[in-house]
């Protein structure tokens, strides 16, 4: 589902942006990188009987489908700060039209993603009164839903406050707040406790790419700004 939902945003607004059109192939790959280990675990066990609903169809289908356009905007993220890293006097004409370009993409890719994501959580709110009798009870997966919904909100209208409108701002941001999808669909199950809990009581192993990735997401960030504000700051 997020494969297809990734693939498809990105061949939509890939029509316009052929980097936006190789953002999208890499990040497949990754995916089906991913997917291909599952074999490394083959255990299939019965599922637990408040999964076994026809909302798990609805409410997971819509969820999962949103992070297709987030993984979108964050990998657009990665790939405009890394223009701006490249950029020299002689390219720089080139490239930042190629910035603002995707910084568009992202924004609407980001759009796309918080509506789904909004909606989904609704649908969930439906599930929970059916499955559990109230429609919201701060369960930690609820909980991280909502604060994935505020910080993509944030993300989205950061271009109304002064301080907060330049393209790198808003691309950069555009990846950190993708932690906060990583959170609600992995953290959740293994470092908190709730009722969407399902693979609690598993050993927690923090991968070591999590590490990596923080800091070269870091390195990538103040490289690409002190860049942005050498050529692009006005």
């Amino acid at each position: 589902m997020l494969l297809g939902q990734l693939c498809f945003s990105g061949l939509i607004f890939g029509r316009k942006s052929d980097l936006t059109l190789a953002s999208t192939a890499f990040v497949s790959s990754m995916i089906l990188m991913i997917a291909h280990w599952n074999w490394m675990d083959p255990e299939i066990a019965n599922l637990q009987p408040v999964l076994d609903s026809y909302w798990l169809m609805i409410h997971v289908a819509v969820i999962v489908g949103s992070y297709g356009p987030f993984a979108l905007g964050m990998i657009i993220g990665v790939v405009t700060l890394l223009l701006m890293l490249l950029t020299n006097k002689k390219n720089k004409e080139k490239i930042e039209l190629n910035i603002k370009e995707l910084t568009i993409i992202n924004e609407l890719s980001i759009t796309v993603g918080l509506i789904m994501l909004t909606i989904g959580n609704f649908l969930g709110g439906m599930w929970a009164n059916e499955s559990w009798g109230r429609y919201w009870g701060w369960d930690p997966k609820e909980t991280w839903a909502l604060i994935s919904i505020m910080v993509y909100a944030f993300v989205i209208h950061m271009r109304l406050v002064p301080g907060l409108r330049s393209n790198w701002t808003f691309n950069f941001m555009s990846i950190v707040a993708f932690a906060s999808i990583l959170m609600t669909y992995f953290g959740v199950n293994f470092y908190l406790v709730g009722l969407h809990s399902y693979a609690s009581g598993d050993k927690i192993i923090t991968p070591n790419f999590v590490y990596y990735a923080l800091v070269i997401i870091s390195i990538l960030g103040i490289l690409s700004y002190w860049r942005f504000n050498k050529f692009y700051k006005k």
